[in-house]
């Protein structure tokens, strides 16, 4: 098998690990957003409940991508690099969970903290290996961001 023909099926499998991951928390949201997220008092910065489909799935797209262009460096800074992606997107997966499945915006809140952090530190070392996998990454760090503060404003409200 070629070098391209190996690039384009990494791509897609980690395409469907970043997209799996999306699924999985979207079975927890999905549980939730039309019930109990409607009850909750929110502020009125809060976008329409449509917005986030979008924009996440952007952001997973995003995320994907540049990971492959980590992987694709194949430098022995890659691999810590991808561990640490795996760390933020297992977080990613958790806030889910934590604030939507289990319908707390407490754990949801010390979640999202985590996963800001792991955000932060796969930018850097993404850094370390391709700078445009690590310029890739920040719309995600900043959309993560307003997250964190509509979190805690729900939590506060609630």
């Amino acid at each position: 098998m070629g070098t391209t023909a190996r690039q384009v099926i990494a791509l897609v499998v980690i395409v469907l690990i970043v997209m799996g991951a999306a699924g999985v928390g979207g079975l927890f949201t999905g549980r939730s957003v039309s019930t109990w997220y409607r009850t909750l008092s929110r502020p009125d910065w809060t976008p329409p409940d449509w917005v986030f489909g979008p924009v996440w799935t952007v952001l997973y797209l995003a995320m994907a991508v540049a990971a492959w262009m980590v992987w694709r460096r194949g430098t022995p800074a890659a691999p810590p690099a991808m561990a640490v992606f795996a760390v933020q997107l297992a977080f990613n997966v958790a806030w889910s969970v934590l604030f939507f499945g289990m319908r707390s915006p407490v754990a949801g809140m010390i979640d999202i903290v985590l996963l800001w952090l792991a955000i932060a530190a796969t930018i850097a070392c993404f850094l370390r290996v391709s700078i445009p996998a690590a310029l890739i990454m920040a719309p995600y760090l900043a959309w993560v961001s307003f997250a964190a503060a509509l979190n805690f404003a729900i939590w506060r409200m609630n």
